[in-house]
């Protein structure tokens, strides 16, 4: 028993390091979201409101990156279903861990009975709120607040063009494409603030090749 959860501990921890150094091979810090995805910058939340934690609001940022979602809001497809809501077809779950612990009564050489604390961890699927039809319409996103264009930071806007990068705006995801020589960014208005917009565009057109 304790060899089968140690096995699916050290399982799911390798999926997690996996999914992290496939994103930072990418140049995407997992740990760093400059953009709203459509709301304000939130940890991820369970569907009672309830932040996640540790390496939880990782896992879902990443999923949000590549899965091009918006709301902080998930939960699992019972919850879902609880809710009066639907997953659409076609749509996939994304992991995340709960951890804790469990106590096992023991008896020892000299007879006597002694609880054993033991850690447990395992892995579940849940689903973003974009990706569900019929919840409640408290489930989904206000639209936030856009960046006033006198915040832009002309200097900066000027550096880039002189570069001569072909800079495209659209979507919730940054990054460089090798086959066509574009850099895709987030619009401006989807940023907290300029600088962040600024330095996520700097570190794309680090990739640029100018050709």
């Amino acid at each position: 028993m304790e060899r089968k959860l140690e096995a699916a501990r050290i399982d799911i921890y390798a999926k997690i390091t996996d999914r992290i150094i496939a994103d930072l091979k990418r140049g995407v810090r997992p740990w760093v979201q400059p953009w709203h995805a459509g709301g304000g910058i939130t940890r991820p939340l369970r569907h009672n409101g309830q932040p996640y934690s540790g390496i939880n609001v990782l896992l879902l940022w990443a999923e949000s990156v590549a899965k091009g979602l918006s709301s902080a809001t998930w939960m699992t497809f019972k919850q879902v279903i609880e809710l009066g809501g639907c997953v659409r077809k076609g749509e996939t779950g994304s992991t995340v861990v709960y951890a804790n612990t469990f106590t096992k009564t023991e008896t020892a050489d000299t007879g006597q009975e002694i609880d054993r604390t033991i850690p447990f961890l395992k892995a579940y699927s849940v689903f973003c709120v974009d990706q569900i039809d019929g919840l409640p319409e408290r489930f989904y996103l206000k639209q936030h607040d856009a960046i006033d264009p006198v915040q832009r930071i002309a200097h900066a806007d000027a550096f880039f063009a002189q570069t001569g990068a072909i800079i495209r705006h659209g979507g919730s995801q940054a990054f460089y494409m090798p086959s066509t020589d574009v850099i895709q960014m987030p619009p401006f208005e989807a940023f907290k603030s300029a600088e962040t917009y600024t330095a996520t565009l700097a570190h794309e057109c680090v990739h640029w090749t100018s050709a």
